[in-house]
């Protein structure tokens, strides 16, 4: 989307509806964001109410391109500052310790704040509006807390259509999200990088501008978005299963008489109530795993059958959310089998 096909007078809109405390929708090369001015407690505690979020559970603070990062961060390393330079605009949220003048509310009590340069031109477009570019917007994505998230302007419409609180008013629509997951998480409060959520850079990514692999988290790490157990989930059940065990498993639901919903990568020819092929490369796959999610969950089947993906760096993301939208999902399927 070049800038001239950009929607102006929705934009100026959407900004000057930040500017006076309401929550706006918009678009990111990841997921859908739900906003408000990270800069105004009560309209960041908007989102939460909207989202039915827990008020412990931080949010991400978007930046535009200009934005002077040490306005938010007490502190910014020179890791952080290596990393901004290879990957902002991008899919990358850095933990910082949050500086002083910054309300906690955006950190869940924290005292890190996650930062992040989106690169979607809609999104660019509305934080050079808001403030002249010098504000920040506090958005995690936008749906209801622990749902899939969105990655089209419709999806966000489907999860607050029933929502009669109105706390949601303005939806600017930039087609479907390129990357189709949220973005990686790397904390560098604490001095040595941590990985916090997989995404779509790497660590390989990571350690390819810093020289050393980040670690993965201990008891100590701040709490970020979507890194609860359970997370990303549809309204019905979602279970993993090996590509070898994949027919085997369908025919038995069927057997059972159980309708399935599929998501699958390789063949399948196993009759089920609906099916969605994705695609075998992770970039693709990533790019349709939240339609998908989405799609499946409107069959009504009595369970929605993934076929687990392939293992590797370029699928740890995906991998990643997939776990969560199946974690409460547990034994569900040896309990529809009756084994």
């Amino acid at each position: 989307m070049s800038e001239d096909q950009l929607d102006w007078p929705a934009i100026r809109d959407a900004a000057q509806r930040l500017e006076r405390g309401e929550l706006v929708a918009f678009p990111t090369e990841t997921v859908y964001g739900l906003g408000a001015d990270a800069e105004n407690a009560c309209a960041v505690t908007y989102i939460y109410e909207a989202k039915e979020r827990p008020s412990d559970h931080p949010v991400i603070v978007h930046l535009a391109p200009e934005a002077d990062v040490s306005y938010w961060a007490a502190e910014v390393p020179d890791d952080a500052r290596k990393l901004i330079a290879a990957f902002w605009p991008g899919p990358l949220t850095l933990i910082l310790k949050r500086a002083d003048g910054i309300n906690k509310v955006v950190s869940g009590g924290q005292d890190s704040i996650g930062l992040r340069c989106p690169s979607h031109p809609v999104a660019q477009a509305l934080l050079r509006t808001f403030k002249n570019g010098k504000g920040g917007v506090a958005a995690p994505s936008a749906n209801k807390f622990g749902h899939v998230s969105p990655t089209t302007a419709q999806h966000v419409r489907d999860e607050f259509a029933d929502d009669r609180r109105g706390l949601l008013n303005c939806i600017l629509d930039g087609g479907q999200s390129e990357v189709g997951i949220e973005s990686t998480i790397l904390d560098l409060s604490r001095g040595a990088p941590v990985l916090l959520r997989p995404g779509h850079i790497s660590a390989a990514d990571i350690a390819g501008v810093l020289g050393k692999m980040p670690r993965l988290p201990d008891s100590a790490a701040p709490r970020a978005s979507g890194t609860l157990a359970s997370h990303y989930a549809p309204v019905t059940s979602v279970v993993l299963v090996e590509t070898a065990r994949l027919a085997s498993t369908l025919n038995k639901l069927h057997a059972a008489g159980h309708r399935v919903a599929l998501m699958h990568y390789s063949e399948s020819d196993v009759a089920v109530q609906a099916r969605m092929r994705l695609s075998s490369q992770a970039a693709g796959y990533a790019h349709d795993l939240y339609a998908a999610l989405r799609a499946m969950d409107a069959a009504k089947a009595d369970l929605i059958v993934v076929e687990m993906p392939p293992t590797g760096e370029d699928w740890n993301g995906i991998n990643d959310r997939l776990r969560r939208a199946a974690h409460d999902s547990a034994g569900e399927l040896e309990r529809l089998l009756g084994t």
